[in-house]
């Protein structure tokens, strides 16, 4: 999800203490160890019996299917049984940081509780899955609500959190609206009810969409397109990402990252009808931070050449996101809103539409402080609450995040992933 330099957002309330570096980029195996039957009988009546047994039919073996279905609703809870889930890709540190990576002390220290980093892995694998399926899916001709449903109802279902008990989707589910941004916007798009725009072969879509286990929101996207003319555009972006992902560390400061992503995007050029465009990064998208049930948590990661020193710190977990465009690389508020979140510094005042005071004690059971959008809200049952949402948004509780775009004609491309900044071998 993507985040704008202006943003003032919740500061990181929490320490953590668990330490690894990673990113959300695996492929697990699945290992299932079968049981064997032991060969050895002690006469020839044990020995026709087992002979016996071993002629009927195996039974199935408790704990449902060991495979991922298509679309996915297999819980990953029931492929991952003893709750150990695949670490991702890990990234070496380099230079003065190397001895994070080798020190067999601090890799101990490291390991000794890293109980928040399963709700992660388990979330990266529920997004790892929902994403594959989606990328082999997704075609023209379907409509955005097509597509947005279809991934959000594989998230809840590989999660175990259908979201409609009172409650439930704060235990775990969609980490905010799956994001369906085409061309010209870039970020903060996803189709409210009666939307009827259909993907079309030209179209260049990002994909972002957050799974989360308790609050621990795995925020990853990825951008597709179906011309080959726009491959340089995307080549630009994943390039640009995955810089920022080496780049990051203990103690580096973001401007440095800023400036890599920036080098290594801005060194694409895409040629449209005979025209060449340079792909420039907007300047104005930011990648962030990410704490427990908040998707921004306070730091932003600039995707341009930047004097912010501020500095990356051990424990914290950010969303390394970059933006590459054919046009001026600045984006604006655009099109009709559809995401919102419940503010977590939002101020006690007295809501005077009584509209509004029921939809907060919703958003507040149901959402907490996670992103939302209307279709959640019509999908709980909630019918005209649009005077009390914008209401809540006037009184400062809750947070609308517009549509972000570039000018018309122009095309965008996004990639991100989530990358916790700690010691590797946690």
């Amino acid at each position: 999800m993507a985040a704008q330099a202006t943003e003032d957002v919740a500061r990181l309330s929490q320490s953590i203490k668990n330490q690894t570096k990673t990113v959300d980029q695996s492929t697990p195996a699945i290992n299932e160890n079968d049981d064997s039957e032991d060969a050895n009988e002690e006469d020839a009546g044990n020995q026709n019996a087992s002979k016996k047994k071993k002629k009927r039919k195996p039974k199935k073996k408790k704990g449902g299917s060991k495979t991922q279905t298509s679309p996915p609703r297999v819980p990953v809870s029931n492929l991952f049984p003893n709750g150990q889930y695949p670490e991702g890709e890990l990234c070496d540190y380099a230079n003065d940081n190397h001895f994070r990576t080798t020190s067999e002390e601090k890799r101990h220290l490291d390991r000794s509780n890293n109980d928040f980093l399963q709700e992660y892995r388990q979330g990266a694998e529920v997004h790892r899955q929902v994403r594959q399926w989606a990328q082999g899916h997704i075609k023209p001709g379907q409509t955005l609500t097509e597509i947005a449903e279809g991934i959000e109802d594989s998230v809840r279902a590989l999660t175990g959190h259908p979201g409609l008990e009172e409650g439930d989707n704060i235990k775990g589910g969609m980490g905010f609206p799956t994001g369906l941004s085409i061309n010209h916007c870039a970020a903060h798009y996803t189709p409210n009810a009666g939307n009827k725009v259909v993907l079309q072969q030209d179209d260049v879509m990002k994909v972002d969409f957050g799974a989360h286990i308790n609050g621990r929101i795995v925020d990853s996207a990825f951008t597709m397109a179906f011309n080959p003319v726009y491959d340089n555009l995307l080549a630009a972006a994943k390039d640009a990402t995955n810089t920022g992902i080496r780049e990051a560390g203990i103690d580096v400061r973001v401007g440095d990252i800023g400036a890599a992503i920036q080098e290594a995007m801005e060194s694409y050029e895409v040629e449209l009808s005979g025209q060449t465009y340079p792909v420039k990064s907007i300047k104005n998208l930011n990648g962030h931070d990410i704490i427990q049930h908040s998707i921004h948590g306070g730091k932003s990661i600039p995707i341009v050449k930047s004097s912010d020193q501020t500095k990356m710190e051990e424990g914290e977990i950010f969303a390394i996101e970059t933006f590459g465009s054919t046009g001026k690389g600045y984006v604006r508020d655009d099109l009709e809103t559809s995401h919102y979140a419940k503010r977590a510094d939002a101020p006690n005042v007295a809501l005077r539409v009584s509209s509004a005071r029921s939809l907060l004690s919703t958003i507040t059971k149901n959402f907490g402080t996670l992103p939302f959008c209307r279709r959640y809200l019509d999908r709980l049952g909630h019918e005209k609450y649009l005077l009390g949402l914008n209401n809540l948004v006037q009184s400062g509780i809750v947070e609308a995040y517009p549509p972000l775009c570039d000018i018309k004609g122009s095309y965008t491309a996004q990639f991100e992933h989530v990358s916790p900044v700690m010691d590797q071998a946690a």
